[in-house]
């Protein structure tokens, strides 16, 4: 996955979107709202932050060891087709996951463990061969072999069938099926993260090789087909989503027989819903309603950190920011710890650099993380600094520019209106612009001059973000050769602490020339009925086969 990097643009060469997870749905939908979000916190941040911290139940029960039935979620937003290698938002990965498998999968520490794979082994740095469960069936009740393993790879490195994932599969030189339950990868050059890419968190997901000739793969007329312990019973993109037990899943079946997740734009009538009790979960709730949710008598609101990047992308080949000194003057004028505090009522950290703290588990602890990643150049907010750098410019009067940002996330367009009236003074007129995800991912793939990136990581590689931020063909169209090979270098190095140094060092050294401008670390609110729990939960479990890990209680911990 490196050199080309772990992570890297999408099929098209143009720098912009491509890449997984790029966005979460988080609920509020129109900019009037976001904004009366930002004018309520200003004007009374301490006591609706105290409301999140005093309301609600944090624990979960006990496990009483009974069966759920029917688990009901609700989501913001919609999803148009359920393969992530066609439609790559975090909650396809979410919905996905426990209905295909990978070949591998991730643990609740982050760490990869098996999954179609009863394990892998490497006989040289550039080989993997990994050996099926022979208990694999899919749920049509046909055994999983290596064939569609392979089948399924092929699928998945077709820019036609698989669009936003093709990409990943860089690193790879053949995948072979070297027995009826053994498949060997060969990689054309030595890459310790490539463990990640034959996995549901990046770029597989296993179905019977005669699946992928269907047309509308992963749509309503042709659903996923797997081995993971659901299956697709029904799909409405417009409506819901059901799930049911895959009889033939080869380990313990979930507690509930079946998963509806239905899809609601609307938050108030998402928050009517809960507080009626028609959902168990509902996930990504909106930060203006975080209390109101809190307050019901039956929620567990769980805030934790999700491992979310929220920042700004220069344009580098593009005016004016193809200038380092406008990108300092945007970068000084812009208050983050204001925007955690004021736009995300504190459910944030502000960002210091690309990776998120708690990317580097098993190596430091997020407390260490975040002291090392902020030891690069952090432009602490200072408009005199600002309009000094603004004057060594090409464009020392301003200039003009709009900034779109997704209707599944108006923190983000209530910080661009928050940032934008500080920039304003120096000249720079910011024009903020919300679309329609589908428009807002098809506008990053245009390369504006200034844009957002919102992305979501999945694994728990500490190079994730970054090894394609900062590698040939970045969003920023960002050329440093000599930082793109010191990135590059990371995929050879397989002891975890040396790896580690040389992302942080590529990261330090990238904040001098600052293409890209960190705002924060995000944080997810999810709600959960206080007669439900979930086994070792963390910010990885929804990656993985979630449904497995819920069960119910008797009423949540005191």
């Amino acid at each position: 996955m490196n050199a080309p990097p772990t992570g890297h643009p999408g099929p098209s060469d143009a720098p912009g979107v491509g890449r997984r997870a790029v966005l979460r749905g988080i609920g509020l939908g129109a900019l009037g709202a976001a904004a009366a979000t930002f004018l309520a916190a200003c004007g009374a941040r301490e006591p609706q932050a105290g409301a999140l911290a005093a309301a609600g139940r944090e624990g979960f029960g006990a496990d009483t060891g009974g069966e759920l039935g029917a688990l009901r979620l609700s989501m913001p937003g919609s999803l148009a087709n359920l393969y992530p290698g066609q439609e790559s938002g975090i909650l396809n990965y979410v919905m996905a996951a426990p209905v295909a498998e990978g070949l591998m999968t991730v643990g609740s520490d982050g760490s990869l463990v098996p999954g179609l794979a009863t394990g892998v082994e490497r006989p040289d740095p550039l080989t993997w061969v990994y050996t099926l469960d022979p208990a694999a069936r899919f749920s049509d009740g046909t055994p999983v072999l290596a064939a569609d393993v392979v089948a399924s790879i092929n699928a998945g490195k077709d820019e036609k069938l698989s669009p936003s994932t093709a990409a990943y599969w860089a690193a790879l030189a053949s995948a072979e099926a070297s027995g009826e339950r053994e498949v060997t990868l060969t990689t054309s050059y030595e890459d310790v993260a490539f463990g990640w890419v034959p996995t549901t968190v990046d770029a597989l997901w296993v179905m019977p090789a005669a699946a992928w000739k269907r047309d509308a793969l992963g749509g309503p007329t042709a659903p996923l087909i797997g081995s993971g312990p659901y299956k697709v019973a029904a799909f409405v993109p417009s409506s819901h989503l059901v799930l049911e037990r895959n009889q033939f899943w080869r380990g313990t079946p979930g507690r509930a027989a079946t998963v509806r997740v239905d899809f609601i734009s609307d938050d108030t009538t998402r928050l009517l819903a809960w507080q009626s009790g028609a959902m168990d979960i509902s996930l990504n709730v909106p930060l203006a309603q975080a209390a109101q949710w809190a307050a019901s008598p039956r929620t567990i609101l769980n805030f934790q950190p999700d491992r979310s990047y929220a920042g700004l992308t220069f344009n580098t080949a593009k005016a004016p920011f193809d200038d380092v000194h406008a990108r300092r003057a945007v970068a000084y004028a812009i208050n983050k710890q204001a925007l955690v505090d004021d736009v995300l009522l504190g459910q944030a950290q502000v960002a210091t650099a690309l990776a998120t703290p708690e990317q580097f588990g098993g190596v430091l602890t997020p407390e260490e993380a975040t002291r090392r990643l902020a030891e690069g150049e952090q432009y602490a907010f200072d408009l005199e600094a600002a309009k000094r750098e603004l004057a060594q410019s090409k464009t020392p009067k301003g200039f003009e520019l709009t900034l779109s940002y997704p209707n599944t996330g108006p923190q983000l367009g209530t910080a661009a209106l928050a940032f934008a009236k500080t920039l304003e003074p120096l000249g720079i007129k910011i024009t903020v612009k919300q679309l329609a995800i589908e428009q807002w991912l098809a506008e990053l793939g245009e390369a504006p001059e200034l844009s957002y990136m919102w992305y979501f990581n999945t694994t728990g590689d500490p190079a994730e973000l970054s090894a394609w931020f900062l590698a040939d063909g970045n969003p920023a169209a960002f050329k440093d050769p000599e930082l793109a090979a010191l990135i590059g270098s990371a995929a050879g190095i397989k002891d975890p602490r040396q790896r580690a140094e040389v992302v942080l060092k590529a990261q330090r050294l990238m904040t001098e020339q600052v293409p890209y401008l960190p705002l924060w670390w995000g944080r997810s609110a999810t709600a959960f009925s206080s007669t439900l729990g979930v086994k070792d939960y963390t910010s990885f479990t929804f990656n993985s086969l979630w449904p497995l890990q819920v069960h119910p209680t008797a009423g949540a911990a005191s």
